[in-house]
């Protein structure tokens, strides 16, 4: 790749700041928030809470719900299958290229999970008409799909938490998840959800609509970790050189302590006049877009050896203490008390004051209080 050379500190410390953990949160609002991440995984709903509450301060959760509740926000199975909080525009691109995988039509897949192709198609259709216009529950949705005799037989796995046999509908724009009353699971179609819905675009349209967006959050970055990051590497290489491609001149060769990546060509002259984040230190939530966008194989910001404290089994991601950019221990919280366990050495007390202040604020825990731990 190309001749701009970058530092692994710079690239951190950048995006620290384009993700909107600098010294001073974003006052642009969560919705603008969660656009500049390209989505913000909603599993856990209130890690996606703290994740925009550091980002923005306190109201975030309650902004989120109306947000998703007046259709600026969507909730839907988009990246890597698992739920997002995404705008419309940003949802359509990432399930018009997640869909274009047609990861449901494998051999390995319906062995797995009993629907062939032929049925997820029928689904779509079946799905779309029972939610035009309306919100219904997981149990009525389900019920309604399992007394069709064409769905009879799967309908365990409709009826499953996990969602499996409802994701490839979601990719293919057939349904989003929906505000609901008392905590319920419920659906409905992105158009009838959003008025700012889109509809799914073009393959080669969204693709480098979503290289971009991808790059301005998480770059620099080569397309093997924009794929890992959004389909688990399920998208074929041509078809992502091709996104490269059609980004043109918007796109740029670097190198990242010699490691080739792309950056977008408007970044470079902030990339490269970013200096290191010296004696910066941050406490991010659980399952936080600043590792989710990399992914937890990034060892400029996860050392190896301390992957398994930070990736944790059923796919938990930990609560974070960063120290310069870089992932160097975990947290957790239980009332007004925060246990830090570093991975090796703590960090300066006044350098961790501003993150534990920040981190008080946004779970409104003004008394919160540090231990230390040295338990992994």
């Amino acid at each position: 790749m190309g001749g701009v050379e970058l530092t692994v500190d710079q690239v951190l410390a950048w995006r620290l700041r384009r993700q909107h953990l600098g010294t001073a949160p974003s006052p642009d609002g969560p919705v603008a928030v969660v656009e500049r991440l390209a989505g913000v995984q909603a599993q856990v709903p209130a890690a996606a809470e703290l994740a925009v509450a550091l980002r923005t301060g306190p109201g975030a959760a309650a902004q989120l719900r109306t947000a998703l509740a007046d259709g600026r926000l969507l909730r839907t199975w988009a990246q890597r299958g698992t739920l997002h909080l995404l705008d419309p525009a940003t949802a359509a691109d990432a399930l018009a290229l997640i869909g274009s995988a047609r990861t449901w039509e494998k051999p390995a897949w319906t062995r797995e999970f009993g629907a062939t192709p032929a049925q997820v198609a029928q689904l779509v259709e079946a799905v779309a008409e029972l939610l035009d216009g309306t919100v219904l529950t997981r149990e009525e949705l389900t019920a309604a799909l399992a007394a069709d005799p064409r769905f009879a037989p799967l309908a365990e796995q409709l009826r499953s938490g996990w969602g499996t046999l409802l994701k490839p509908l979601a990719w293919q724009g057939a349904l989003c998840h929906a505000p609901a009353p008392h905590g319920r699971t419920a659906f409905t179609h992105p158009a009838r959800h959003s008025p700012a819905w889109p509809g799914l675009p073009p393959v080669d349209q969204a693709g480098p609509r979503l290289l971009a967006a991808y790059l301005g959050a998480y770059g620099p970055a080569d397309l093997d970790r924009f794929d890992a990051w959004l389909s688990r590497n399920s998208l074929r290489r041509s078809v992502l050189k091709s996104f490269a491609a059609a980004l043109g001149d918007r796109l740029t060769e670097v190198t990242v302590d010699g490691t080739p990546a792309y950056a977008l060509t408007e970044h470079l002259d902030d990339l490269a006049t970013t200096a290191p984040a010296t004696g910066s230190v941050h406490l991010l939530g659980p399952f936080d877009q600043y590792v989710l966008g990399p992914g937890t194989k990034a060892t400029e910001i996860l050392p190896p050896a301390h992957r398994p404290a930070v990736s944790r089994t059923a796919g938990r991601i930990a609560p974070l203490l960063l120290v310069d950019g870089r992932i160097t221990g975990t947290w957790h919280q239980d009332g007004s008390t925060l246990t830090l366990t570093p991975f090796a050495h703590r960090p300066p007390t006044e350098s961790l004051t501003p993150a534990l202040a920040r981190l008080a604020t946004a779970t409104d825990t003004p008394d919160l209080t540090v231990r230390w731990s040295t338990d992994g």
